[in-house]
């Protein structure tokens, strides 16, 4: 039997007059068949569902959601939502509104009151940080609203990620912005440890369509193609900064093994760094 708990905090600060005003954070686990509604609210409502199941009902349509998954009450909607009789859902909300509300909302995408975050811990994470700032004497507002917000961006990324087309061809402006973001990004962290699952959790696109698309565009993967403009970089700086050893560049572009970024150079350009600084220095 699940322990029954709900747990809410509210701030004594105002947030009238703020882009994003929240309201009140809470958690709960709630007991089985636990219904409310249906009913209607005068502000944004965000769930998160942390564990067990349960079902939304709203704009006509009926949800059985589960762990990871969000669902978004809008205001003057009529809605319900009933937990679960064998394994009732443990969840997290926000209330929140003002002239940003609106536009927060819309990282359900048009139209949509639902998402799914996966095994993402951020959501519940970011909820309980709204949760915990409400309850702090100063900075209550901006520090739950930012918690909203992260809630919210890996809501969008989900989104994004649910929404990538197929394998069609490309060419379309939502794929050139794509790689034109993703050239960019690697252009400036060429030298950081980037990894491509970061770099596709950043972009908000899965790792295999960030892939598709880029090496669609321009004939090359994002890791060779990052691989490349390393040693590119780190040819450069041979030429530029004979004060540099060759670990010191290596190290600059992003290769913290010197050897590997040697055997890359000469594969890429058919002879050793030092070589190639010796052919430009004469020495």
């Amino acid at each position: 039997m699940k322990e029954f708990y709900y747990r809410v905090a509210s701030s004594a600060e105002t947030g009238a007059g703020q882009p994003l005003e929240i309201l009140f954070a809470g958690e709960g686990q709630t007991r089985p068949g636990h219904r409310i509604g249906p009913k209607v609210y005068d502000f944004y409502l965000l769930h998160h569902v942390l564990s067990g199941r349960g079902r939304f009902t709203g704009g006509g349509a009926e949800h059985e959601l589960g762990a990871g998954q969000s669902f978004l009450i809008e205001p003057e909607q009529l809605v319900s939502y009933e937990a679960d009789r064998a394994d009732p859902w443990a969840y997290r909300w926000i209330a929140f509104r003002g002239p940003w509300a609106a536009e927060a909302a819309a990282a359900f995408g048009a139209g949509r009151t639902v998402a799914d975050t996966g095994r993402s811990r951020r959501p519940a994470a970011a909820l309980r940080l709204a949760m915990d700032a409400l309850r702090q004497p100063a900075g209550a507002q901006l520090a739950a609203a930012g918690g909203l917000q992260l809630a919210l961006g890996e809501i969008a990324r989900a989104c994004a990620r649910r929404d990538e087309p197929g394998d069609a061809p490309g060419g379309a402006e939502e794929d050139n912005a794509l790689v034109r973001a993703l050239l960019r990004l690697l252009s400036t962290q060429y030298a950081e440890p980037v990894t491509m699952e970061g770099i596709a959790e950043s972009l908000g696109y899965s790792r295999a369509y960030l892939s598709r698309v880029f090496k669609r565009h321009t004939g090359a993967t994002p890791v060779s193609y990052l691989l490349r403009l390393r040693i590119d970089k780190g040819r450069l700086m041979l030429r530029e900064r004979k004060d540099l050893t060759v670990e010191q560049i290596a190290s600059s572009v992003g290769l913290q093994d010197a050897l590997y970024f040697s055997r890359q150079f000469r594969r890429f350009y058919g002879e050793s760094p030092s070589e190639y600084r010796q052919s430009v220095w004469g020495s």
